[in-house]
């Protein structure tokens, strides 16, 4: 997987550097003020949010599989903006709200799918398809070789990863979106990571434990 990272079986993903961490808290003081400005009805302020986090929300829906991402990162930010008369905390926190959200509106959209007849490929549209290379956190790993490594793992597993790795989620903030146990978020990240090692060094191919 060109440019990725993929850590030991059981590891957690990398601390934060010093540099690294001043500018995610750069960004959360950042966002914070945003927030503040569009509660107070900004409407610079909140597509100023949009423009920060929709590429990430986008991408998080997209790798769990949500078949139209564009209108579903759409629905999530109209929630996000609807809600934030009810939001407190800062800008990490606010991170944590908006991906709570997205969570829920790709639990949704994974029921729906089931209720729906199965689309061949020829069947997709191109609007499905739309913005699918555009502003993609891992993107620069690389789309399909990611993507083969992420079927490797449960829906729960791949869940968790992408909320600490494209949301930048902690653990505590992963297990309240997702509404589970920190040790159950714990347990499903060493999973996740000890079965993407055995799958990289050719030792597994099947599907996650749950």
């Amino acid at each position: 997987m060109d440019g990725a990272v993929v850590w030991g079986a059981g590891q957690a993903p990398p601390r934060r550097t010093p540099s690294l961490a001043a500018a995610h808290a750069s960004r959360d003081d950042e966002l914070a003020t945003l927030v503040a400005g569009a509660q107070a009805g900004s409407v610079p302020a909140f597509e100023h949010i949009y423009r920060l986090l929709a590429p990430a929300v986008a991408s998080y829906l997209r790798w769990n599989g949500v078949s139209d991402v564009e209108s579903t990162t759409n629905e999530v930010m109209a929630q996000v903006h609807r809600s934030l008369g009810r939001f407190s905390g800062d800008g990490a926190a606010f991170r944590s709200f908006v991906f709570t959200i997205a969570h829920h509106r790709m639990v949704d959209e994974r029921r729906r799918a089931r209720r729906r007849p199965e689309i061949t490929d020829g069947e997709v549209s191109e609007e499905a398809q739309v913005g699918d290379a555009e502003e993609d956190a891992l993107s620069r790993i690389g789309d399909a070789e990611l993507r083969r490594h992420l079927e490797v793992l449960s829906p729960d597993q791949r869940e968790v990863l992408l909320m600490r790795i494209v949301a930048d989620l902690s653990l505590e903030e992963v297990a309240k979106a997702m509404g589970k146990r920190v040790g159950a978020v714990k347990s499903l990240q060493h999973r996740a990571l000890a079965t993407l090692r055995r799958h990289l060094e050719g030792q597994g191919g099947g599907h996650g434990e749950g």
